[in-house]
Formats: structure tokens, C-alpha cells, sequence
């Protein structure tokens, strides 16, 4: 059957960036978060989520993080962190976290240590100098690899993961694999959504002669 919706044909060049956000934010669901830790040269530990993140590559084990400048274009902490330090990690956030993980994102002051406010606990890194986030189910310790000056408003930074810390009943390390059930991992929606990952179904890869047989066996 012929689908007969009808599609919107959006000019990006005619967009202003706030309608451009609104338009990928709103479709590319559901984003997987970052719920990033670093540390300032004075020692104070920032805890905030970025979604526009997502892994790059395995060889080198490569994560990229998308993070958005100050409106008067003044960095982050977070950026201002990773480029005075060189590492960042990266912690997984899951549904017994989301609450404390939506104080992270509050506007605090730079001097203010957001895991204190959120009641989490900061774990020392093993291979890098700022910490990760005990509570959450997975960390990613990463260096900087390499970052990327999109505009003065944002920036693209890659990190290269030195050390992962999963929770035991997470992965098998037999086989490496993860149970997606015990990890319970949270994406972002547009707006102030947020989609679980317990929506789950397997649909395995088929064979290009997979595919020509089904083919053949729907014109017969």
C-alpha cells in the first residue's frame, strides 16, 4: 500500500538555530546521555547530562560529546574543565538516577560541586584525574582526543575511553556482552522527555539471499 502522508520539506538555511534544535531534538530519539563528571584545575567536581553524545568508534575506543557554549559564549564548566585537565568520564544514567541527574542539570555556580546537591558520591578515576559517579551503573573514564570548534556557540569534543567501570550484574565477562534489563538505561525525547530502554526487541541482520528469497516469495 502506498503511504500518502504528506512530508514537510524543512530548508535548514532557512531555520533559525533554536528551530533547528526544536526539529532534531524532536526526531532523533531516543538521544542516549552523558552524564559527564570532570574536574577544575582548583579541584571542584562538576557533574552535568549532555545528549548530544554517542559513541564513535572501538579501535580507538572513541565517545563524542556535543557541548553547547554560554549565550555570551563563554564556556562551560564542563568544556572549561576538559580543556584545562584533558579528561572527562562519561556515566551512564539509568532510571534509579534520573532524579538526581535532573539536579546535575540545574544552573549551579561554577564553585558549586553538583554531585553534593544531587546526594551522589564521587569515585576517584583510576586512569584519569577527575572522578566518576559511584551511584551510576556505568562509567567511562576518557582522555581528550580531540576537539572540534563547531561555531563559537558549540564545540564537538572526543574522548578516547581508557577505563570503564560496569556493575557486576551488568555484563557477562565471559562473553563481554550486557543485560540492557539490569542496566535500565535512559535516553532523552524533545522537550523534558525522557524514553527507557525496556522497550527492547531482537530483529537479527538477514543474508542478502535471505532477502532475494523473501522477494521471490511475495511476487509468486
Amino acid at each position: 500500500m502506498t503511504d500518502r502522508r504528506i512530508h514537510h520539506a524543512l530548508n535548514f538555511a532557512e531555520l533559525t538555530p533554536r528551530e533547528a534544535y526544536k526539529v532534531m531534538i524532536g526526531t532523533i530519539v531516543p538521544r542516549p546521555i552523558a552524564w559527564v563528571t570532570t574536574i577544575s584545575p582548583d579541584g571542584v567536581v562538576n557533574a552535568a547530562p549532555y545528549s548530544f553524545f554517542n559513541c564513535l568508534s572501538a579501535d580507538p575506543p572513541i565517545l563524542a560529546l556535543g557541548v553547547e557554549n554560554k549565550p555570551d559564549r563563554n564556556f562551560k564548566d564542563t568544556a572549561f574543565n576538559i580543556r584545562m585537565t584533558e579528561c572527562f568520564t562519561v556515566n551512564i544514567v539509568d532510571r534509579a538516577n534520573v532524579e538526581a541527574m535532573s539536579v546535575t542539570a540545574a544552573g549551579f555556580a561554577p564553585e558549586v560541586d553538583e554531585l553534593e546537591m544531587a546526594g551522589l558520591t564521587a569515585a576517584p578515576g583510576e586512569m584519569v584525574a577527575c572522578p566518576r559517579i559511584k551511584e551510576a551503573p556505568v562509567a567511562f573514564e576518557c582522555r581528550r582526543y580531540l576537539g572540534i570548534e563547531i561555531s563559537s556557540a558549540r564545540e564537538i569534543i572526543l574522548g578516547q575511553i581508557v577505563m570503564a567501570h560496569v556493575r557486576e550484574d551488568i555484563i557477562d565477562l565471559d562473553t563481554y556482552y550486557s543485560t540492557h534489563t539490569a542496566l535500565d538505561a535512559l535516553g532523552r525525547m524533545g522537550g523534558d522527555g525522557y524514553a527507557g530502554t525496556m522497550d527492547y526487541f531482537d530483529l537479527p541482520t538477514p543474508s542478502a539471499a535471505e532477502v532475494l528469497s523473501a522477494r521471490k516469495a511475495r511476487r509468486a
